[in-house]
């Protein structure tokens, strides 16, 4: 179920009501029951290939046995007769140009033992041209004993019919041609080949032992032997003539007793599937990043479990997964399919177990996900041999149908919920969040089922990975570079089994370019290599330079020695187009006042984090607009504030707590104190990666912590820095809490733990001897920091003084002659009043309390 398979095609469905149909026509016009002859002849009716623009080509043989070519147009869903060769043959393989005006196609004749798919020893193959609009002439390319495949080259650009086509011949004695033919326009409609007597032709390979036709991008992989040695090479054809030779690479695999093997060109009925597991599997994935990916399992020959190889040529390794069959007691085939799912390679042995291999992120192997038998996602694919034509698009070669096959969001949601694995929830989560059908859809539910599971891992800490994998995904849509520049994983090293699979990784040779101008692909392929060959350590973005920025501008601010103003005002500038890209996204109000709170150190912290990220892509994503890379620095930063922000919210909505207006003059909830708990978790995530918070969130925690925590708790919180003190929060409590003993304790243990500049504002709020107390300590503490001791008349007037406490009498007179002799010592804002009188009520009342009296 974690594939969903959609039916672009069913011959059945889409062909055999319009052979019914034309057949009745026929009949009626004829005499006769041809409807009848043709459901008994069904059995002959096949696929034989799928081209470039999705066209679909079959074949079934009439009621006197010959063969009729057919074409599915996948763009108006209608059929058309192409050509019948009134002749008992058995087709090897066929091709139409992409203007339907020639029919390439390789016949034998067939055996009398009935034995279709197979060509017998000595038989005749005959390759043969047509002209079929209109129907023509009919041209022998090749006539040998050996099998023969055929493929028209699409061009790129298929705006216009072009003059010429070009056709690949395969041959089973291992070379392959490219033939140019002509088209010319006579008599109105009527096309036909030019000079059909001379077709030019180019050697494109020879000596080969496995191909592949890339029908989507026009490219032809195949394998040689050098001195028994196996080169991997690649050519790419062009909407002209033209084709090069793009790559080499030595592989380390044995293909000089495997035989002859061809992949995608065209259906391939000639193996007798009940085989299939006695023949080596290969094949090659690419999709648009850059990534070239080459699957291999050799042949079978255990029944207790099954080997597999993935060549990550973009990545300059490979990985080797030897898996457990299991016990099922099945007897299905030991063939192993591998398909093609974009970011994904999907491993599949039908009734044994269903990988996904991450093709982006293959280092670690939780980025993966293994499945195993009874799961349902294996039951959903066909137990039969399915081939992967191009990317998400799949044959089942049994039954005629052709499939879009996409990863199902809802079944992934499903098993993140329910799996007990770490392993499989880190895979699934990176899943689900590289689907990118819905992501605002599938990050709600995922936020969800953190807000259930924040402490369910044990092997990484899931808050972190959903923000940095999720922030990751959001700009990796905009350039696909950015993955060797951004984490895109909270996990450095994974050193947890995955349960029936065993793993090895070896270090491969790096494919040799042989183009240097390269664009689209074979560009990003070629930044990938390079990568790979020249960068280390790894150019991964991390805040340690905004780690120690940071400290340094709040360090400055302490001092009062700040550098620049230009340069303060940048960072803050860029912190509030964070908040405003925030804000924009946000459809209707937010349950809480975050990101509205002058918090500037939160604020200075986005904003170097954008200013420190914008830097490092603008060095290293070459080609990138300077615009384009500033806008993906405020999208990665907005998208981190904003998810915590949605799962703080999620958390709000789940226990019903819909304003954030908690009451502090009683106790806290159960709900309070789970939404203080997620707080907590989600401070713990981005502390250890030094990402910034929401302006408030330190607010908010505080107040919650309040609210929630005994006092002995509370206070640990508060030294070990989970609770940071902002202004904002202590005002709230200074207003709010009334003056019981417990609230009284409560104000003053928090008041001495502020640091002096908001200590000094949050004093003037509370009219308390506490508070008097704590502001006479730090104006006597300003006063007496430079004070030196001088020779002084012993005699004290006592007549200046309303208490006769001699010590307390000596120490006023000292203030009172500092505070004259330097009035700019004492005088600070918001303090007009405090003066040794006031020290000298503040201490009088203070003792008074501390003996009872």
């Amino acid at each position: 179920m974690a594939l969903r398979l959609v039916a672009d095609f069913h011959l059945r469905e889409d062909v055999l009501p319009w052979l019914r149909a034309r057949r009745a026509g026929t009949a009626g016009a004829g005499g006769g029951g041809g409807a009848d002859v043709l459901e008994t002849n069904y059995e002959s009716l096949r696929v034989l290939n799928v081209e470039r623009n999705g066209n679909i080509i079959y074949t079934y043989k009439d009621d006197k046995g010959n063969v009729v070519f057919g074409l599915y147009d996948c763009h108006t869903r209608q059929n058309e007769h192409l050509y019948t060769f009134e002749k008992d043959l058995q087709v090897i393989s066929c091709s139409v140009n992409s203007e339907r005006t020639l029919l390439a196609a390789s016949l034998v004749q067939s055996t009398k033992e009935g034995r279709k798919n197979e060509l017998q020893p000595g038989s005749k193959c005959l390759t043969l041209l047509v002209e079929i609009h209109p129907v023509n002439n009919v041209r022998v390319l090749k006539a040998v004993d050996s099998s023969i495949w055929v493929q028209f080259l699409y061009p790129h650009v298929e705006s216009h019919p072009l003059p010429q086509s070009h056709l690949l011949l395969i041959s089973e004695e291992k070379y392959i041609e490219q033939f140019h033919i002509q088209m010319t326009q006579e008599d109105g409609n009527r096309v036909v080949i030019k000079n059909s007597g001379h077709l030019p032709r180019d050697r494109i390979a020879e000596d080969f032992v496995w191909a592949q036709w890339d029908a989507s991008e026009q490219r032809l992989y195949y394998i040689d032997l050098k001195k028994s040695k196996s080169v991997f090479k690649c050519i790419q054809f062009y909407a002209d003539e033209s084709f090069n030779l793009m790559l080499e690479a030595p592989l380390d695999i044995s293909l000089s007793d495997s035989g002859f093997h061809l992949v995608n060109f065209g259906c391939d009925y000639c193996q007798d599937q009940e085989k299939l597991s006695e023949h080596p599997t290969l094949c090659v994935f690419t999709n648009h990043t850059g990534s070239l990916c080459l699957c291999y399992s050799p042949k079978c020959d255990s029944q207790e479990q099954i080997t597999y190889s993935v060549f990550y040529f973009h990545k300059g390794y490979s990985k080797t997964f030897t898996a457990a069959v299991g016990s099922t007691g099945s007897h299905t085939s030991k063939a192993i399919t591998f398909l093609n799912l974009g970011y994904y390679v999907a491993v599949y042995l039908p009734g044994h177990f269903f990988h996904l291999l991450s093709i982006q992120h293959p280092d670690l192997i939780c980025h993966s996900l293994f499945l195993t038998e009874n799961n349902k996602m294996i039951d959903m694919l066909p137990p039969n041999p399915i081939q992967s034509l191009s990317v998400s698009l799949v044959l089942d070669q049994c039954s005629g149908k052709l499939y879009r096959v996409f990863l199902d969001q809802s079944y992934l949601l499903w098993f993140l919920w329910n799996t007990c694995l770490d392993c499989e929830k880190m895979a699934t989560l990176h899943c689900v969040l590289s689907c990118g059908q819905d992501p605002c859809f599938l990050e709600d539910q995922i936020i969800q089922w953190i807000s259930e599971n924040a402490s369910a891992c044990h092997s990484f800490d899931l808050i972190q990975e959903f923000l940095i994998a999720s922030s990751y995904w959001s700009v990796y849509l905009e350039s696909s570079n950015v993955d060797t520049l951004l984490p895109y994983s909270s996990v450095l090293t994974w050193n947890w089994e995955i349960p029936g699979i065993t793993l090895v990784t070896e270090e491969i040779s790096l494919p040799l370019m042989k183009v240097h101008s390269l664009k689209g692909y074979w560009e990003k392929l070629n930044y990938n290599l390079e990568y790979v060959k020249y960068t280390k350590p790894h150019l991964h973005y991390h805040n340690s330079v905004v780690r120690r920025e940071w400290h340094n501008l709040v360090s400055e601010e302490k001092t009062g020695k700040r550098r620049s103003t230009a340069y303060v005002r940048n960072i803050l500038d860029n912190a509030v187009k964070v908040i405003s890209n925030i804000e924009a996204r946000k459809s209707g109000p937010r349950l809480m006042p975050l990101l509205q709170e002058e918090d500037s150190h939160q604020r200075l912290l986005m904003g170097l984090m954008v200013s420190e990220l914008k830097d490092h892509l603008l060095r290293h994503l070459q080609g990138v607009e300077k615009k384009k890379i500033e806008h993906m620095a405020l999208d990665y930063v907005s998208k981190l504030l904003d998810l915590i922000c949605c799962i703080l919210e999620t958390s709000l909505r789940k226990h019903n707590l819909h304003s954030w207006v908690f009451h502090l003059n009683r106790p806290g909830s159960a709900a309070e104190s789970a939404v203080f708990h997620i707080m907590t978790r989600i401070l713990e995530a981005t502390s250890s990666l030094f990402l910034p918070l929401p302006p408030g969130f330190h607010t908010l925690h505080t107040i919650l912590g309040v609210h929630c925590l005994p006092l002995h708790n509370l206070l640990h919180y508060i030294d070990s820095g989970v609770l940071l003190l902002t202004e904002t929060a202590v005002t709230r409590l200074m207003k709010d809490l009334d003056n019981t003993e417990k609230n009284e304790k409560l104000k003053f243990s928090i008041i001495v733990r502020l640091p002096p500049l908001i200590g000094e504002k949050i004093c003037q709020l509370w009219d308390h001897p506490m508070s008097s107390n704590i502001i006479s300590r730090r104006h006597v503490t300003r006063l007496l920091q430079n004070y030196k001791k001088q020779p002084r008349n012993s005699m004290i007037d006592k007549s200046s003084f309303s208490v006769e406490f001699l010590p307390l009498n000596y120490f006023i007179e000292i203030l009172t002659d500092l505070e004259s002799s330097n009035q700019a010592l004492y005088d600070f804002e918001g303090h007009d009043n405090v003066d040794a009188q006031f020290v000298e009520a503040a201490a009088l009342k203070h003792t008074t309390v501390l003996l009872g009296l």
